[in-house]
């Protein structure tokens, strides 16, 4: 099966590098699926998960927006952040999850609304992340 060279960086580090046979992560107009041989393109990503999968393998990773390129041999993705499944901590993420919830309920009119909800939704897609690999692995 076609590959294509998959590149996810952040500011801290390179998180992802290898041949892929599918990426699918969250486009700024939903989930974008690139197999290779895509037409280059470039777009903003959302927070949400990113999968690639390698010959039956899939790779699962919680992704906080960014940027997507398409090139005629690989996707480079910067990511404002970007955690593997493997490497969220469980326990982290709900007690990230709790605080965000507990930031909205109790909000003071000088509490920056935006940016709970962005905590809260970067908590529950690490929830998620980490969730599905757990179901899959059979933990």
């Amino acid at each position: 099966m076609a590959t294509l060279r998959l590149e996810i960086t952040t500011a801290e580090r390179l998180v992802f590098a290898d041949d892929v046979n599918i990426v699918v992560a969250p486009g700024i107009e939903g989930q974008l699926g690139i197999l290779p041989h895509h037409t280059p393109l470039m777009t903003m990503l959302m927070p949400g998960e990113l999968v690639a999968r390698k010959d039956g393998d899939e790779f699962a990773m919680c992704i906080t927006g960014g940027f997507l390129e398409v090139r005629p041999d690989k996707v480079v993705i910067l990511a404002d952040a970007c955690e593997r499944a493997e490497e969220i901590d469980m326990e982290r993420a709900e007690a990230a999850r709790k605080r965000a919830e507990e930031r909205l309920k109790s909000h003071t009119p000088e509490m920056d609304l935006a940016r709970a909800q962005a905590a809260l939704q970067r908590s529950l897609i690490r929830i998620k992340v980490a969730e599905r690999r757990k179901r899959k692995k059979g933990l």
